[in-house]
């Protein structure tokens, strides 16, 4: 066998035998929950930018990005911006790899490739940052929210039936609002595609880690997945060029993680 083919037939095995060990998703989950006291997703950067996730799920965008080759990125929810960045730098990167794999030389501006990032308020100081940013002019930021038809209507205007799309919801994570978000946003998703839903790991936490929030056990990110997920299979959805609506889990990412705030929640488009 190939040599790279048989590394890879290695680790799908072992990615197979992990998503199989309870002991090692169990100490995964505890560690997760031993560390949201102190805020461990909050302490990392990307590109200079905070970004509030883990570095496990960072590297799972990547490899995404990287092997859909999107034109347009959708996300909701901004923050600091770091997510902003980390998609709109490996957009760059997969522009440059064209103009080199081409031959040609590289025009950042003339590229088709952005990211739609949404959010209900964006801070002063963290736009700032943003549009001050040398990768700025791969992004485009919608206040609103995400779920109000004008702003669901302005996402929608901007992509094309020629674009490869992924979106990526981490915004409010109520159940109506993270199903709502699916509803408007996870048919934008191209076949092939992914629309990963994050933060699904608070329905697998003790009940009242967030007395702050709206969210809880039985009202999330996850509970919003498996709804709408069963909506799709109950009721045909179809999307802006007639084509069935359908995901399925990829329990294989999850389980390769180990360590994920989504788990359930990289739903491939099929």
């Amino acid at each position: 066998m190939d040599p790279i083919a048989r590394f890879e037939a290695e680790c799908h095995d072992e990615i197979t035998a992990l998503g199989r060990d309870e002991r090692a998703k169990a100490l995964s989950r505890e560690w997760i929950q031993a560390t949201l006291a102190h805020h461990y997703s909050y302490h990392f950067t990307i590109f200079g930018r905070p970004i509030i996730q883990f570095p496990q799920d960072m590297v799972a965008i990547q490899e995404l990005i990287w092997k859909i080759r999107p034109t347009v990125i959708v996300e909701t929810g901004i923050a600091h911006g770091g997510s902003l960045l980390l998609s709109a730098g490996m957009l760059a990167i997969l522009d440059y790899t064209d103009a080199v794999g081409a031959g040609g030389v590289l025009d950042v501006r003339a590229s088709r490739r952005r990211v739609i990032g949404v959010d209900i308020e964006v801070r002063p100081h963290n736009r700032k940052a943003i549009e001050a940013h040398p990768l700025s002019h791969k992004i485009r930021i919608i206040e609103g929210s995400s779920v109000a038809s004008d702003v669901v209507d302005a996402v929608r205007a901007d992509i094309t039936p020629e674009d490869t799309v992924l979106v990526f919801l981490d915004s409010n994570h109520t159940h109506a609002h993270v199903l709502a978000e699916l509803e408007a946003y996870a048919p934008l998703t191209s076949k092939g595609s992914y629309c990963v839903v994050f933060d699904t790991i608070i329905e697998d936490l003790p009940a009242g880690l967030y007395p702050e929030r709206d969210w809880d056990v039985g009202s999330n990110p996850k509970t919003a997945v498996h709804e709408y997920l069963q909506k799709l299979e109950d009721v045909a959805s179809f999307d802006a060029r007639g084509e069935r609506v359908a995901f399925e889990i990829d329990k294989t990412i999850e389980n390769k993680l180990l360590i994920t705030v989504a788990p359930d929640g990289y739903l491939l488009r099929v």
